[in-house]
């Protein structure tokens, strides 16, 4: 059995011409004009009159939205727009954990990483985990923290200060711009 690739959808589909089915829409000219609410054979007229296509943009609003336009150019228009949505990067929150005790090569390592992460422009927590007895010496840990952000060779805003949370202390920074 010989399976047929499909050929790769973009995610753009749309009704033309003949393919729009509602009664009356919503028309706009190719410059962006409100032609108003038309029935479909005068909005198929129009967009005969001019040469060009009878695009359905919004299937869902009442009445349904279409625009006079060249299709070609709509799709390549919309293609783009695409492309540009999909390059763009979400940048999340990342999470760095340190310990008060931890030893200063594992610092310097988690350093780098952080620094790597500030370079492209990612927002960081850093989270500061405390353990049994550790939790009673927070002016310590905070001291740690304060000197771990010290060490960072990145300029950076704290976009939060120094606060007790979840299993010990939080800071949370940003690059600066």
């Amino acid at each position: 059995m010989n399976k047929k690739s499909k050929p790769a959808d973009k995610g753009l589909s749309f009704k033309i011409n003949d393919e729009v089915r509602a009664p009356e829409l919503r028309v706009l000219d190719p410059t962006g004009k409100n032609l108003g609410v038309l029935k479909l054979a005068e909005a198929q007229r129009k967009a005969g009159e001019m040469g060009l296509d009878l695009v359905l943009v919004t299937e869902k609003a009442t009445p349904p939205v279409a625009k006079i336009v060249s299709f070609d150019k709509f799709r390549y228009q919309k293609e783009k727009e695409l492309k540009k949505q999909r390059q763009q990067k979400v940048l999340d929150w990342k999470r760095i954990q340190i310990s008060p005790r931890e030893a200063e090569h594992d610092l310097s390592f988690k350093l780098k990483r952080l620094e790597g992460f500030l370079g492209i422009g990612h927002k960081i927590e850093i989270q500061m985990t405390l353990r049994g007895r550790e939790k009673g010496m927070k002016e310590f840990a905070k001291g740690k923290l304060t000197e771990f952000l010290g060490k960072i060779s990145i300029p950076f805003k704290i976009t939060s200060e120094i606060h007790p949370g979840g299993r010990g202390l939080t800071v949370q920074i940003e690059p600066s711009k």
